[in-house]
């Protein structure tokens, strides 16, 4: 087989990049998916929440794409028909000692373009009457929305399919390559440049090129519960905490879902592979080992990494997790959430040489390849901004 682009997976962001280079008239594009179906992954199994750009470096990848990548989505969705619901999020201090934190994420939100307010506690009980901050400030961004990500994800599958002009071969993992011809499950398949969007085993694929061998993603774990009570009404939409600046990570927080349902979560556990769903679902050996030996260095090392690797693990524990997520409302009993099955899992671009963690999106390329290696939040969110960016990018260089 023979195709002018192969994109090696079909998750938000290898969807969004067809779609768009397709919009600019590049023909022949075909994508890879190792799985029978899209979505059963990161694409599939996020929250839903569209961000608004609050907690990104000002002049970063992710701050450029996110507000942009935002409205996109949304007429996308009002465009198909798809679930979109704008119910706002509150930002809020589990102690005073995060006012100062709270002030710089607003700062750096306003820097960034998003819709922000510092209102005060009436203010916060009037939109989020369960939230609780201290210090009497919170960050209301009433922009934030949500959607369905699995109903987004197979709009752009049934626009792709149906334009008749690109393939999505499904049940088809990416071996290695060789030159410009990949080798598949599915049998060899030729290609003039090949865009690596692979999600988790985006390094793994870029490794086989011979490309960006001093990164690696490590998995963390996202375990969710639910709100299950009476009180789930009163929330409307999202509620997060002050995020550590240390890390990369929001912190467990509160969502109303776009179907009704109130989630809380996610933790952000060092996972044992990279699908790693349940406590030894998804763990194989070498890979084992191989992540194993990254996060000792990155624990001695790195020391936003040692505070989550010492403190997400315990909110497996019902009683630790509860902890957490009480500190966000005036009152949270212990009954009122309950584990569910939702399970996401975050793959973190690490360099090696530093163990430090990448902190916006990532690329590395040659004469015949494109390789995007760390597609975290708001990955989802900025999709469709990020496409663009991207095809300037290929059409820039590479002759398509």
């Amino acid at each position: 087989m023979h195709t002018n682009i192969l994109i090696c997976g079909a998750g938000i962001i290898g969807l969004t990049l067809a779609r768009e280079l397709r919009s600019r008239g590049v023909e022949g594009i075909s994508l890879l998916e190792a799985e029978p179906e899209i979505g059963l992954h990161a694409s599939g199994r996020n929250s839903g929440v569209l961000h608004s750009g609050i907690y990104y470096a000002p002049e970063s990848i992710r701050a450029k794409t996110c507000g942009e990548g935002a409205r996109l989505m949304a007429e996308y969705c009002q465009e198909k028909g798809l679930p979109y619901e704008k119910n706002g999020k509150v930002i809020v201090a589990k102690q005073e000692s995060e006012l100062v934190a709270m002030e710089a994420l607003f700062s750096k939100a306003k820097a960034n373009g998003a819709t922000v307010q510092m209102i005060d506690e009436k203010e916060l009980a009037d939109i989020e009457p369960l939230a609780r901050t201290a210090g009497g400030r919170a960050i209301y961004s009433p922009h934030t929305a949500v959607v369905d990500p699995k109903a987004v994800l197979h709009a752009l599958r049934d626009e792709l399919v149906g334009s008749g002009k690109i393939n999505i071969l499904t049940h088809t993992r990416f071996e290695h390559a060789e030159g410009t011809t990949a080798y598949t499950s599915g049998g060899p398949i030729s290609f003039k440049l090949f865009i690596n969007a692979a999600g988790p085993s985006s390094d793994r694929v870029a490794h086989a090129f011979n490309l960006g061998r001093e990164y690696a993603l490590i998995p963390f774990k996202g375990i969710y519960h639910q709100f299950v009570s009476e009180n789930a009404a009163k929330v409307r939409g999202s509620i997060y905490p002050v995020p550590d600046p240390r890390n990369t990570f929001l912190g467990v927080h509160f969502t109303r879902g776009i179907n009704g349902n109130v989630y809380v979560g996610p933790t952000a556990i060092p996972a044992l592979g990279r699908l790693n769903y349940g406590l030894f679902e998804g763990v194989f050996l070498g890979e084992l080992l191989s992540i194993l030996r990254a996060m000792a260095a990155m624990f001695f090392r790195n020391p936003g990494f040692r505070k989550v690797a010492l403190e997400e693990p315990r909110k497996y524990i019902p009683r630790f997790f509860y902890e957490d997520a009480r500190k966000l409302l005036h009152t949270l009993k212990r009954r009122e959430i309950r584990r569910c099955p939702k399970v996401g899992l975050r793959p973190q671009l690490i360099h090696k040489k530093t163990w430090s963690m990448v902190m916006d999106f990532f690329s590395v390329q040659d004469e015949n390849s494109f390789h995007l290696l760390n597609t975290v939040s708001p990955g989802f969110t900025s999709s469709m901004a990020l496409a663009k960016t991207l095809a300037d990018l290929i059409e820039k260089n590479y002759p398509i």
